[in-house]
């Protein structure tokens, strides 16, 4: 059957299981939209490519298939580049579609044109461009095998405009299946002979490739052998934090105590986290190239082992895979690390007392409040910014992928990743937590809220600063404010304006009421939180 490629791409993309492509139309792939008007493929268009790039990534992050985003060329692709960076650095299953010039005009440096090889050569695992219609069922399979393959990431592909109006027969490709990337029994059986011999052992999770099925086969094997158990940066739903063998993130802002419990611990096992700089607090946690504690460390991609610091066992594998197989061992004697984990417990739980920050507004109430009282699927979004200290201090996640955050530490997430989220999930409390300079990145994406009818309930900390910078600036440069102030619309009124609602809340006295409010409309809603600027983080104040 002769299609145009436009078409065969959408029939691709249907094949493949997408029921979603986030996107702003361009005229550089319009045979591309040309597919998507029969298609049976939702088409959530929104205001700026890097928002819709986000929803992508988040879309990947909660269903472990790639999430598809479409940008036209030139100043779509640099827009959109933001989310790429996000889906590379948190091992997000991601396809990014770019529109491009017509062939017969490449290397012209013709309207809008970009070589998006090496654009995007650092930020994603493959980028290529489709020079025939005949091969797009090709290069799309190959799209979706790389994309969640291994280390899950991003991939690029260019559309060249002329060859997605050409037309050809071409067959279609079946659904891309990955290779397995299993783990032997005895590499399971090295673990736990090295976990014998501990005295302070400690387990660090984190990375992609998980899956609901291996937070619980975490949660089986931390229990069998009595383990602690600590969440890289922004990994903190991968296992239940009542869980009594959680014992807080190690991530920006970590608990000094477990700090110093990953510092001495003898057997460190890090299960899918890449032990980067947030993860290793600016890599100090352990010592480069040989750390003193033992190392076992877990990853899918092999070429990340052995990158920064030297494992005493290095396993190629999935989490997911090797949780399975130390899900149904058990230790042979009772582990004599069982006070060391309590301790770690309690010492976790000692740093979930709210400590008192200045203002009327008080976060760490505002954060506890929530974490009782939402239901356990609710899901939890935030950019970057000091305010994400309270959350990640004081939010207790009960269910795996409750939390959507960035380790790339991406300002402007939060929003977008709420709105792909609620689209996913309609039934659940969607929560965006925001900085008003965090918002402001990507605010025009509350519009795609509005439109579909997505009730998000956005929380803007809004101290009228850059803290994150302002507190820095501070240390550096005491007294000298620079380039950190910002003046603020009505955040409120903009919620309306959209016919949201919206509610400014100036106490913390006033903030469940205000947020049951929001609720009851199931409408996009935000609440504009009035917090003291002298509250820095949750230990530091101006």
């Amino acid at each position: 059957m002769t299609r145009h490629g436009g078409q065969i791409l959408i029939d691709q993309l249907r094949i493949q299981g997408v029921e979603r492509v986030f996107c702003v139309p361009g005229e550089s792939f319009l045979a591309a939209l040309d597919g998507l008007y029969d298609a049976k493929i939702d088409t959530v268009v929104g205001r700026q490519e890097g928002g819709v790039a986000m929803m992508a990534e988040a879309h990947g992050k909660l269903t472990g298939r790639p999430g598809v985003a479409m940008v036209t060329r030139g100043p779509g692709a640099t827009n959109a580049s933001a989310g790429v960076h996000i889906a590379y650095q948190d091992s997000t299953p991601m396809i990014l579609f770019i529109g491009q010039v017509a062939s017969t005009q490449r290397d012209r440096e013709a309207f809008q044109e970009v070589d998006y090889r090496q654009m995007f050569g650092p930020l994603a695992k493959w980028v290529a461009e489709i020079d025939r219609t005949d091969r797009i069922p090709e290069y799309v399979s190959r799209a979706f095998h790389v994309a969640m393959s291994g280390r899950p990431g991003p991939v690029v592909l260019a559309l060249p405009e002329d060859m997605l109006s050409a037309a050809a027969d071409v067959e279609d490709a079946p659904p891309a299946n990955p290779a397995p990337q299993p783990a032997s029994a005895e590499e399971a059986a090295a673990i736990v002979d090295h976990l014998r011999s501990a005295k302070r052992p400690f387990v660090l999770v984190g990375g992609g490739g998980w899956s609901a099925q291996a937070a619980q086969d975490l949660a089986r094997f931390a229990e069998r052998f009595d383990l602690p158990v600590g969440a890289a940066f922004r990994c903190l739903d991968y296992l239940d934090n009542r869980h009594p063998n959680y014992v807080g993130d190690v991530g920006i802002g970590v608990n000094p105590a477990l700090a110093a419990r990953v510092k001495e611990a003898d057997v460190l096992l890090a299960l899918g986290p890449r032990l980067g700089e947030m993860t290793t607090s600016g890599y100090t946690l352990l010592n480069s190239p040989a750390p003193r504690q033992k190392l076992i460390h877990a990853h899918s991609d092999p070429n990340e082992l052995g990158r920064v610091y030297h494992p005493t066992l290095a396993i190629a594998a999935r989490p997911a895979a090797l949780l399975q197989r130390l899900a149904a061992m058990s230790p042979s004697d009772a582990p004599i690390w069982r006070d060391h984990t309590r301790l770690a417990r309690e010492e976790y739980l000692n740093w979930r007392v709210p400590q008192e920050t200045p203002g009327a507004l008080k976060l760490e109430q505002v954060v506890q409040m929530l974490s009782d009282r939402l239901p356990e699927s609710a899901i939890v979004t935030n950019g970057a910014g000091n305010y994400s200290a309270w959350l990640h201090r004081y939010f207790s996640h009960k269910e795996y992928r409750t939390q959507l955050a960035p380790t790339s530490g991406s300002m402007g997430y939060g929003l977008p990743a709420a709105v792909a989220a609620k689209l996913a999930h309609p039934e659940r409390d969607v929560l965006c937590f925001a900085g008003d300079g965090c918002f402001q990145m990507t605010m025009q994406e509350f519009g795609v809220a509005a439109e579909h009818g997505a009730g998000v309930i956005v929380l803007i900390s809004n101290n009228g600063s850059y803290s994150t910078i302002r507190m820095h600036q501070e240390r550096a440069y005491p007294g000298r404010v620079s380039g950190t102030q910002l003046k603020n619309p009505d955040f409120a009124m903009l919620a309306r304006s959209y016919g949201g609602f919206g509610e400014t809340v100036t106490d913390t006295d006033q903030f469940w009421d205000a947020f049951s409010r929001a609720k009851a409309t199931r409408l996009p809603a935000i609440l504009d939180l009035k917090v003291d600027p002298r509250a820095l983080t949750p230990r530091l104040s101006l």
